[in-house]
Order: structure tokens, then sequence, then C-alpha cells
């Protein structure tokens, strides 16, 4: 049984790694490669990014809307293709107005895959009393980042910006494999899950709106150190690296972060510590403007990749204490939220950035949305005093 849980698990963070590591965060990597080629300015790279996460935000509603309780296991099977498909064909192709089309498609697939994985998953960790393992399946997303990176260096010299799409989906064909025998919900999940209801307590969902909001705002400033931070470091003169070495570190800070976080908000309260962990990012994102230095751009990168991942996961957990019976439908709305923030990010960045000819008042701008992000939380930090909320993972573990 602790076998079928591991492995139950790995493919959990396998579909993770194809969706939101390569499918949806290897274009911040590739992106330079593809400018040099293409010649895109800052504002065509936003708009690019935008329609991704316009897919995304599209894909999040609708895992969130229609029924699809029953066949979860089959629609992420589905979704997994898609983005194996989209990733490819972004190799494939030169002309702008599809790779836009292509990139939409490809945040629809991973929406529906976060989604209906992140259910599944938690669902059957909550049944079998392992919910302290959901940190372990949010690392996924940091694993793919850093893992696809190590490829591109040498996929760029090879093959070039194309040649570096299409191994990424060779790569992603090869862990849909091990995802389609190992990642499959089961009846047991529904049955039991209900009975685990009577001895948790959560939030109330009145609550709900000011999570709701702080987290699209989350998504609205996070994702414009997310789109741009490689690009920014490879026109820094003060950046003498590998560009891409920005990003692994982005995916090092990454796969720990979810573990420590959840670990933390089991001893501070899980409001309080998202707070906080939104007031780090926020001064992450900035520190590049207020501080023009290699080693900036590392402690950025750093400082981002230890907080988005565990920022989500925190928000989910929040979300799904508060209604456990239809945490597909939930986690969508939410993920819709974040989703519509990172739809308008990128495109407001780059615009900006081609007007000023510079990064510095997106990145202050993106900044300052996180940080009243937060501020919008505090109101919540009161629930952290009621001793279930804190204690619910130790509840169902026992």
């Amino acid at each position: 049984m602790e076998k079928r849980s591991f492995l139950f698990l790995i493919g959990g963070i396998f579909s993770l790694m194809i969706a939101m590591g390569i499918g949806r965060f290897a274009y911040t990597p590739i992106l330079p490669l593809m400018q040099n080629a293409l010649s895109f300015t800052n504002a065509d790279a936003g708009y690019l990014a935008s329609s991704n996460y316009a897919g995304y935000f599209v894909g999040a509603v609708f895992a969130g809307i229609l029924p699809l309780k029953n066949n979860r296991t089959f629609y992420v099977r589905i979704s997994l293709i898609v983005s194996i498909l989209t990733t490819c064909m972004m190799g494939l192709s030169h002309f702008y107005y599809l790779m836009l089309v292509i990139r939409f498609v490809s945040g629809v697939a991973s929406a529906f895959i976060f989604v209906l994985a992140s259910s599944i998953v938690l669902d059957k960790l909550a049944v079998t009393g392992k919910t302290s393992w959901s940190g372990l399946f949010y690392s996924g997303v940091g694993f793919g980042i850093f893992f696809s990176t190590l490829f591109i260096p040498s996929l760029n010299h090879l093959f070039d910006w194309e040649g570096v799409w299409v191994g990424l989906a060779i790569v992603s064909i090869i862990l849909t494999i091990f995802v389609c025998f190992w990642l499959k919900d089961s009846p047991t999940t529904m049955i039991k899950k209900d009975e685990q209801q009577i001895n948790t307590q959560a939030p109330p969902l009145t609550w709900l709106p000011w999570l709701i909001s702080a987290y699209g705002l989350e998504g609205l400033g996070y994702i414009v150190t997310g789109t741009f931070i490689v690009s920014i470091a490879e026109k820094s003169p003060t950046f003498s690296m590998e560009p891409t070495f920005v990003w692994m570190v982005v995916g090092l800070g990454a796969i720990p972060s979810c573990i420590i976080w959840s670990t933390l908000a089991k001893k501070c309260g899980f409001v309080k510590t998202l707070v906080f962990s939104m007031i780090l990012q926020s001064i992450g994102i900035a520190l590049p403007v207020l501080w023009l230095t290699q080693s900036s751009f590392i402690i950025s990168a750093l400082l981002f990749g230890a907080t988005f991942m565990g920022i989500t996961t925190l928000a989910t957990t929040l979300a799904r204490q508060m209604s456990p019976s239809n945490s597909s439908r939930i986690i969508g709305y939410l993920t819709a939220t974040y989703a519509a923030g990172q739809m308008i990010g990128p495109t407001i960045a780059g615009i900006l950035s081609s007007y000023t000819q510079s990064f510095n008042l997106a990145l202050i701008g993106a900044a300052s949305v996180v940080f009243i992000g937060a501020v919008l939380l505090v109101s919540g930090i009161r629930f952290d005093r009621m001793p279930l909320i804190n204690n619910t993972t130790s509840i169902k573990s026992n």
C-alpha cells in the first residue's frame, strides 16, 4: 500500500512537471532565444505570454464548472496529450499569430492538468492520512523548471530554439507514460472523503472573496518576474553568467518550498504564513531594481522560486479546507482568478518595458501589487487562532 501511494504521488509530480514546469514555464528560459532569432519585442513577448495565461484562465474556469468529478483521470490524460502536442508545435512554427493560438491551447491544457491532478492527489492524500505529502506533490513544478532548464543550453546549441521545444516535448512523452500508469483516481476517494469531513474545520466561505482577491493580485504581480526574469538577466550588463542559470535557481528554490511553507503554516497558521510569503516575494521581485548586481538576480530568483509555489500550496490548501466535498470547483475558481491576473501582467509589463526601454517600472509595479495582496489577507489571520485550522493536517494524519 505504501509503495502504491508513493508511485501515485510520483505520477502526480510528473503531471505537474509536464503541465507547469515544461508546458507553461519553459517559455521563460526559451524566450531570449526566440527574441534573438525572431526579433520579438518585449511587447510581442508579453502578448505571447498573456495568450498562454488567457488559455490557463479559460481552462481553470471550465475545469471548475464542468461535471468532471467522475472522469478526472481521463481528462488529465487527454490534457497531457494536448500539452505535449502544443509544446512540440512551438518548435515547428515561425508564424507569430499561430504561436499565439498554440500558447493559448497549451494554457487550457495546463490548467486542466493542474486543477484536476491537484484535486485527485489532495483527495487521495486526505483519505490515506498523508496530507503532509502535499508539499512533495507541488514540488513537481520546481522539479519541472529545474530539469527542463538543464536540457535547454545543449538542445539550443545542437538544434537552436526550435529543437528546445521539440526536445522538451519528447521528455514530456516519457514522463506521461509513467503518469498514465501511476496517477489514477479511485472510487474509494469519493466514499472515504466524506467521512473525513467530520473532523475538519476551515475558514468560513464568507472569507473566500478575500483569498480570491489576494490570489488574483499574486497572479498579476508574480508573473512579471515569472515571464521576463531570464530576459532581464540576459540584457543586464551586470549579469555575466548563462542567463538560463537564473531559471535553474528558480527551480531549485521551488523544489523544497512547498514542504517548508506547509510545515511553517502548521506551526504559525496558514493565513499568517501566506501573508509573510507574499511580502517576501514582493521584496524579491523589486530586488533587481533596488540593487542591480549579479548577486541580486540570483537572490531574486531564489526568493521568487522559494515563494511562488509555496503561495499556491497554501492558497489551494485553504480553499480545499473551505469546501472539501467540492475541491475541483473551488480550486478551479481560485486558479481562474490567479490566471486572470497572469493574463494581464505580462501584457502591461511588456508594453511598459518597450515604452521605457527598462523593466524597472514593471518590476516595482508587480512588487507593489503582490504586497497589496498580502495586506488584503491580514483580515484572515484571526482564523489562525482557531486550533482546528492549524491542526487539520495532523488530525487527518492520525
